[in-house]
């Protein structure tokens, strides 16, 4: 063979091997995923670039790095906070632009009917970046509370039970904002601001009232009525005397039976001992007793009792003679469950 053809044959060799080369790399750089639902990749301050191509290997399991190996080294870029979604169809090409860019994927966030603002504030530590302890003194905090124009008591009434989009990566101070947004779009709606004002209530009265008929009963039916009932003994001065009120003086949700010992604690929220409302909200009241307050249904019932039967509705009475031997039976019944607190 002559040196002509020598020299031939290898540039064709290399041509050969370099065309292979450049075919892997660009399949690598369209390599998909072993995965067959959505998956999110996290990123935190503290997360390096070696990091995120760990993640990305071990939760998306791509048929090959190699192309986020090209990228990175072509296009280098620090870590960007927030989640990002890695569907099924997505290449390596298009997520690592995405990382690279720092586009991150909403994440839905369910605000829920909770107890305490401890409880919200673990909620939005598992869900979102943020550490529930510090979001849970800044609720406990006055200060933060007066800023937003409540008082710690009154601060549940800003959340509205919903879900919401909203980046991983959100600080408090932007999620707070948004739930003062959402809170002013949700009472100009359907006309509930002229609805609270034609009662005399403040929107953060509505929601106390609403709260108490969200412990009350999870019988849609009857949470108008319950509604009607205590705005009854509002408008007489008679003490609401509501049983949940005194379960959060007391501290103890668990608690299944009043006893009257229970009834005698000192506290503002203890409403056989002091009328009208409490101070604020013992739990973030759901849309459905609020729409209940605003809609209350007009009756003379003044009193009302669990039935004997569990079913989770209420004998209603009009005086308290009634009121006492509805009372009596569902005593008994719950005597003859051994429920004894």
């Amino acid at each position: 063979m002559s040196r002509t053809r020598k020299i031939l044959s290898g540039l064709a060799a290399v041509v050969v091997i370099v065309a292979i080369a450049a075919f892997v790399a660009w399949r690598s750089l369209f390599a998909t995923f072993d995965i067959s639902e959505p998956t999110n990749i996290y990123v935190r301050p503290a997360t390096t670039a070696a990091d995120l191509r760990q993640q990305v290997a071990d939760r998306c399991k791509p048929a090959s790095m190699l192309g986020w190996t090209l990228l990175s080294r072509a296009f280098p870029f620090t870590p960007h906070t927030g989640c990002y979604t890695v569907a099924p169809d997505d290449d390596l090409l298009s997520v690592y632009r995405r990382l690279r860019r720092g586009q991150q994927t909403p994440v839905r966030l369910t605000i829920p009917s909770v107890r305490r603002l401890s409880r919200l504030a673990g909620v939005l530590g598992n869900n979102l970046m943020l550490d529930s302890a510090e979001v849970s003194e800044a609720f406990a905090d006055s200060t933060f509370a007066a800023k937003l124009g409540y008082s710690i008591a009154t601060l549940p009434s800003l959340f509205i039970p919903n879900t919401y989009e909203v980046y991983w990566d959100t600080s408090l101070d932007k999620l707070i904002s948004r739930m003062q947004r959402e809170n002013e779009s949700f009472w100009k709606a359907e006309g509930r601001d002229e609805a609270a004002q034609a009662l005399g209530f403040t929107h953060e009265e509505v929601a106390t009232l609403a709260s108490i008929i969200d412990e009350e009963t999870n019988y849609d039916p009857e949470r108008a009525r319950i509604a009607g009932l205590y705005l009854n003994r509002l408008h007489k001065n008679m003490p609401l005397q509501a049983d949940p009120t005194v379960k959060f003086a007391v501290g103890d949700d668990g608690l299944r039976r009043i006893l009257n010992t229970h009834l005698s604690i000192a506290s503002p929220y203890n409403t056989y001992l002091n009328t009208g409302l409490p101070p604020g909200p013992i739990r973030i009241a759901t849309i459905a007793s609020i729409d209940a307050v605003l809609n209350a249904e007009h009756h003379d019932y003044l009193y009302f009792c669990a039935r004997e039967d569990f079913s989770g509705s209420h004998n209603f009475a009009r005086t308290y003679a009634e009121h006492m031997a509805n009372a009596r039976k569902y005593q008994r019944a719950l005597n003859e469950r051994g429920i004894r607190k």
